[in-house]
């Protein structure tokens, strides 16, 4: 019976399983491609390598049927993720980060949910001097996408600094260790000649991922209560930090999370990941490859929208996983220790961290840095990297965190977040300060509406609704993505639209405040004017009947809008 349950699913391999094969490990005809003087563009084959090395061929879709008018091929660009293991970074990175985005992309940086930054507007003849640069400042863009383990996230805990230190330590050592091995990254991008003596016929090997990676896109997230900013539970793997006593116990280890799906397939749904146990730290690289191969060997390879690790878990079962990865350690986990969520948002403006050391969280819309008419801020945060001698912390939530400011250089910052009206988001409505939102277009190939552009704007209008209701100071999680893939964890959401068409949106509610409960669809294919007309009466509602303490997303459950959903196989029951 166990042999018949561990078995992949049977099928065809799909294209991209083809492309890796025949790829020599992620090299394909990159090098000549990026070279070729005659487009801006490169084929599908390369295009699904990229992915491996960071970055995205897209195309400005604002230009398109003109261009196209013209006879012109698409206006291609490249977009370019870099990781930053936990979200850190030094303010010398972030300064490369600046130079970078205003000498060869659009002059903005795009701060992700997945604390990485984001560069849009590469042309292809840049990407090699971008990389480069970016190698420079000690960090990369390999892994970044594709399908491997790609950054993983860790919170980043301003009033914690002790744990936060040793809890991002563990970040980075994760995500070292589980980083492809093929030396294609450093040959095509980094100009590394092949080492002197070594055989031609020697066989290059990745000793964990194999020659086929993993079916799809892994990620991994470590979570530190009472905060679930990473939202642990959308994660594939998520470790949850166990303190007591101040101290660092280990980690309770939760798997099979994952928020993306299909419109119209309800094979496809987002899914909260489930704690099997607890590990100790020195444990947990050896966890995260364990569960890693487990998917490597019994992902679905055949359908990809079908590939990711919920699915798998899900189709095996959470009991038969669990005894496997004890096969693979060798060992068992232990019992999960007791934990509890709060909230998944972020604090803002300073706070004292336990080290003597300061820490300013700085709300950014979207996560978009850019300067805006009356608002410099990427000039005023350019000025900050200038004199700032502790790090920026990417929080999950797109944000940004000046942090481990020492009281000799506070004032110096104050002066500088002064002179440039830079804002830690309290003028904002709680509303606004608890929303994200995905790129969506005119960049991103996959979105069918807007997200980013459109968000603030229809924020602007719920927040009407919200101050003649009272509410303006109440938390409210609220999410916008253009496609159904879920990059911005709409479905953990209490508030969440998922784009359908241009201008139209499914809206779903019901989501948990702290990140542990999936939302439920309430209304289908609505453009504003319905957003509104349908938040109006609820919101009203919510303001004279909630309970004391009550969050709007367990307030629709209890006044029936929406069920109440835990696991994904019963994201689209009736």
């Amino acid at each position: 019976m166990k042999e018949k349950l561990l078995q992949a699913p049977e099928g065809p391999p799909s294209d991209v399983e083809r492309i890796k094969s025949e790829s020599n490990y992620l090299r394909g005809t990159l090098a000549e491609t990026m070279i070729e003087p005659l487009t801006a563009g490169i084929s599908d084959d390369d295009n699904r390598l990229m992915k491996f090395h960071g970055s995205y061929l897209q195309d400005d879709r604002d230009l398109r049927n003109e261009r196209e008018r013209q006879k012109l091929e698409p206006a291609y660009q490249f977009m370019v993720r870099v990781r930053a293991p936990g979200g850190v970074a030094t303010p010398e990175q972030w300064l490369v980060m600046d130079d970078i985005a205003h000498k060869y992309g659009n002059g903005t940086l795009k701060l992700t949910t997945r604390q990485a930054f984001q560069m849009h507007g590469i042309l292809k003849w840049n990407m090699k001097k971008s990389i480069q640069e970016i190698n420079a400042s000690l960090m990369d863009t390999l892994a970044a996408c594709g399908d491997v383990n790609r950054n993983v996230m860790c919170n980043p805990n301003p009033y914690q600094s002790e744990i936060h230190a040793e809890v991002y330590e563990w970040s980075k050592e994760l995500s070292d260790y589980l980083s492809p091995r093929t030396r294609a990254y450093h040959e095509i991008w980094l100009d590394e000649e092949k080492v002197a003596g070594t055989p031609e016929t020697e066989e290059e090997v990745e000793p964990m991922y194999g020659p086929l990676y993993l079916p799809r896109k892994f990620k991994i997230g470590i979570a530190v209560p009472p905060s679930n900013d990473v939202d642990v539970f959308s994660q594939d793997l998520g470790f949850i930090a166990i303190i007591e006593e101040g101290k660092l116990q280990g980690f309770n280890v939760a798997i099979g999370g994952g928020m993306g799906m299909t419109h119209g397939d309800k094979n496809t749904y987002p899914q909260v990941a489930r704690v099997i146990g607890f590990c100790t730290p020195d444990q947990i690289l050896d966890v995260a490859e364990k569960v890693i191969t487990i998917q490597r060997d019994y992902g679905d390879r055949s359908v990809r929208k079908y590939a990711r690790f919920k699915y798998t878990v899900d189709r095996l079962g959470l009991d038969v996983v669990k005894q496997e990865l004890h096969n693979r350690l060798g060992w068992e986990l232990e019992e999960e220790r007791p934990y509890h969520f709060d909230h998944n948002g972020d604090r803002y403006g300073w706070v004292e961290g336990s080290n003597g050391h300061w820490h300013f969280t700085l709300f950014i819309q979207n996560g978009r840095v850019t300067d805006l008419e009356n608002y410099p801020l990427m000039t005023g945060l350019r000025e900050i990297a200038k004199i700032h001698t502790g790090d920026f912390r990417l929080s999950p939530n797109q944000n940004l965190v000046i942090a481990n400011v020492t009281s000799e250089k506070k004032n110096e910052i104050v002066g500088l977040i002064e002179k440039y009206g830079l804002t830690d988001g309290k003028q904002h409505s709680a509303l606004r300060r608890n929303s994200l939102a995905c790129v969506a277009l005119p960049t991103c190939g996959l979105a069918m509406a807007e997200a980013e552009r459109y968000l603030p704007v229809l924020i602007d209008k719920i927040e009407e609704i919200v101050e003649e209701n009272g509410l303006n100071e109440e938390e409210i999680t609220i999410r916008m993505t253009g496609c159904p893939n879920g990059c911005a964890r709409p479905a953990l959401a209490e508030i969440a639209f998922i784009g359908k068409s241009p201008g139209k949106y499914n809206m779903y509610l019901g989501a948990g405040f702290s990140g542990d409960r999936l939302s439920k669809i309430y209304k289908e294919n609505i453009g504003e004017e319905e957003i509104l007309d349908t938040l109006r009466p609820i919101l009203s509602r919510y303001a004279k009947e909630r309970q004391e303490g009550e969050r709007f997303g367990d307030f629709v459950i209890r006044a029936g809008y929406v069920k109440e959903v835990h696991s994904g196989l019963d994201f689209h029951d009736e």
